[in-house]
């Protein structure tokens, strides 16, 4: 499965972004869909993911009640909307997809991952 991670880009606290994911093959609609962060000199964080239905989902702390995420299997995309971002937002976004149909919140239990996108929050 390839992944294309697109809809990144600069944007000032407070505001919004839309994240796709887009998978290359049918194979994505089994499985969980995560997102995970980077920030510079930091670790990969998890941020959000979906079960292989939408039926379930999960969080970080940290982009609950902000973010949210969604996936469409007839179109092969997941997307992640962001709202009221914050500077400490800013990383590089991944989205990955689970070796299972349920959401995990380690890098681990993702097998798949797409090349990432840009997010830059400015204050």
């Amino acid at each position: 499965v390839q992944l294309q991670a697109s809809g990144g880009g600069l944007v000032q606290a407070g505001g919004s972004l839309r994240l796709s994911c887009a998978a290359s093959r049918r194979t994505f609609s089994n499985n969980a869909v995560g997102w995970f962060r980077q920030a510079p000199g930091k670790g990969r964080e998890f941020v959000a993911a979906i079960s292989w239905n939408g039926g379930s989902t999960s969080y970080a702390d940290s982009v609950k009640g902000r973010f949210t995420i969604s996936r469409d299997n007839a179109k092969n995309t997941v997307c992640l909307q962001m709202n009221s971002l914050k500077p400490e937002d800013t990383a590089v976004y991944y989205c990955a997809a689970g070796k299972w149909a349920v959401p995990g919140t380690t890098a681990r239990q993702y097998n798949y991952w797409g090349q990432g996108t840009q997010v830059t929050v400015s204050s």
